[in-house]
């Protein structure tokens, strides 16, 4: 909010917008709701996503993690899909617990699927000495020689339907919310908005705090310009 031209009072009921709709709110509907320029929501959204993502860069996944890459964005016409495409890659970590229910969610967009890749992001946010769990491509093998205990398992969801099921049920639904509400975005802010979806799930138990918590975020972040955001 530094040096901000726009009345705090908007300023807070978007905080408070994005904090309490799960599907996550457009700028054209910000632009309508608050009365302000369609420049100054996108910017609004943007500034609260970099704080969302940047509270969420606290904290590491630990115990059981599934890991798996996904990729975002429609592929070119005739192109490949899945491994191999040109749709952006994304890495997606889930932490688990005792009972094998998800608890807490990374998602970070990656230049590749190579193993040096996976082994950085797992050393950034996974706690050394937990269980990574994924499929049997050959890059997830360099994982054990870095201090994580390995499972790794060929994906058939015939013969093994728990293995990966709820990581592969989130980013189902990260790619939902994505579509349904941003009707599909290009890779240069996709980030933004995955670091958007990640925070709302993590914090689904505590629906009576989203408002209070999102705007200490946005309190405590570093800022970011509209210049910056485009640049």
């Amino acid at each position: 909010m530094e040096k901000t031209r726009t009345d705090l009072v908007k300023w807070f009921w978007a905080i408070y917008l994005i904090a309490h709709d799960k599907r996550g709110v457009s700028a054209t509907f910000l632009t309508d709701e608050l009365g302000v320029a369609y420049q100054t929501a996108w910017t609004i959204q943007h500034k609260v996503r970099k704080a969302m993502g940047e509270r969420d860069s606290m904290y590491t996944l630990a115990g059981i993690v599934e890991l798996d890459d996904a990729f975002f964005g429609a592929p070119t016409e005739g192109g490949k899909r899945g491994r191999g495409t040109d749709q952006t890659p994304v890495l997606v970590a889930l932490s688990l617990d005792k009972k094998g229910h998800p608890k807490y969610l990374k998602m970070q967009v990656i230049p590749d699927v190579k193993g040096v890749t996976l082994v950085t992001f797992a050393q950034k946010f996974i706690e050394s000495g937990s269980t990574i769990t994924s499929d049997k491509y050959r890059s997830y093998k360099a994982l054990a020689k870095e201090g994580f205990n390995h499972e790794a398992k060929l994906f058939n969801p015939v013969d093994n339907p728990d293995h990966l099921k709820w990581l592969h049920t989130v980013i189902s639904n990260a790619k939902a919310f994505i579509g349904g509400t941003y009707h599909g975005l290009d890779s240069k802010h996709l980030q933004a908005y995955l670091d958007e979806f990640c925070y709302r799930f993590n914090r689904r138990a505590i629906k009576n705090e989203l408002f209070n918590r999102l705007a200490q975020c946005c309190v405590s972040s570093t800022t970011v310009t509209y210049t910056e955001l485009v640049g």
